[in-house]
């Protein structure tokens, strides 16, 4: 029996599986199914609109914000019209993550990067204003920095400089990539300024992980979901609170809100696509290569994205900053070849 025909009987299997369950949702459907990333959210969105307009033959892509983590784990899940055709994620995928996908008979993965975003820091125009860096906002959020409880209540506490204000950030929850790089691009390299942090990671690496990521819970941090738009909201609402998000929700707000400095770097689209500005990120999605011939339009709505991640395209014009060129060619083959991801390039 073909790949194919196991993939057609599974999504067969699912359908008679939701028949008796009454679970009509679940049965097989005509349109792609996205989920992941809040940061990935509005390109995604962006790109099922312009595939609809220019494929009047499929019916519209369903994109939904659950998280990073949250849609892995659900992309994860299995094969069949029960389960997303496609991740969307603010963070690589983790070596665990792919492990869970094979167990579950997810077996081939096509990785792409799709382009480029910053993790940034911002308060309201005229709010307050800081150059932060890395250790700064380590100090200021960690639970416990450098091992000893965190009593931080202003940024003044934190470093001389830095205004008497209280520490108020609104900020993503634990599933979310952006929270994930947050922690490796900020709150690791602030923790690892200090030397003996940096040799704890050799030497105990959960410890080293606890004490380096580990965000406060009193009221300093505000997990404010997976809405990245709810804590542009909020920082709008308060001249001293500080809100972190994808780079693309500070652009399509310039007019309310500013972006802070870290080392002494705007976060601006040509800071970010350098890695000059210190919350560079790439963003990807994964694309579940079991529904390629199963769920029609999958392979028609990744080309959509291929069309729609360049300098000048439009996901450019809503904030999403566009791979290196040799990046950029190694996505579009990754979208037309669907070579599946590798257990060895992952961590």
């Amino acid at each position: 029996m073909t790949t194919k025909h196991h993939i057609l009987l599974a999504l067969l299997g699912t359908a008679a599986l939701s028949a008796c369950g009454g679970g009509a949702s679940e049965g097989t459907r005509e349109s792609v199914r996205a989920v992941g990333s809040s940061t990935v959210y509005p390109f995604a969105k962006l790109v099922a609109e312009n595939f609809t307009k220019s494929n009047a033959d499929f019916a519209s892509p369903i994109i939904e914000s659950t998280g990073t983590g949250g849609g892995i784990e659900l992309f994860c899940q299995g094969v069949g019209a029960a389960t997303p055709d496609i991740a969307n994620a603010s963070r690589r995928m983790k070596a665990s993550e792919y492990e869970k996908c094979k167990k579950n008979g997810v077996t081939e993965i096509t990785e792409i990067q799709v382009g480029l975003d910053g993790i940034a820091f911002a308060s309201k125009k005229g709010g307050i204003d800081m150059n932060l860096t890395p250790e700064m906002v380590y100090r200021a959020l960690a639970a416990n920095p450098y091992g000893k409880k965190n009593t931080a209540k202003t940024w003044r506490d934190v470093y001389p400089s830095l205004p008497a204000k209280p520490i108020l950030v609104y900020g993503p929850p634990s599933t979310s990539g952006t929270r994930d790089a947050l922690k490796e691009l900020i709150l690791v390299a602030g923790c690892d300024a200090n030397a003996e942090m940096k040799a704890l990671k050799d030497s105990d690496k959960d410890k080293h992980e606890q004490i380096c990521t580990e965000v406060r819970d009193d009221g300093a941090y505000v997990d404010q979901g997976e809405q990245d738009n709810l804590i542009v909201q909020k920082i709008e609402g308060n001249a001293d609170a500080i809100g972190v998000f994808g780079y693309s929700y500070l652009e399509e707000n310039m007019d309310q809100i500013h972006g802070l400095k870290m080392n002494g770097v705007e976060p601006t689209y040509e800071n970010i696509a350098s890695f000059t500005y210190p919350g560079a990120r790439p963003l990807f999605i994964y694309v579940k290569n079991a529904h390629l011939d199963a769920i029609r339009g999958l392979r028609e709505f990744v080309g959509e994205w291929t069309k729609s991640w360049s300098k000048d395209g439009p996901l450019a014009k809503i904030g999403l900053v566009a791979s290196p060129a040799d990046v950029a060619a190694k996505s579009q083959a990754a979208a037309t070849q669907f070579t599946p991801l590798a257990a060895t390039e992952l961590k």
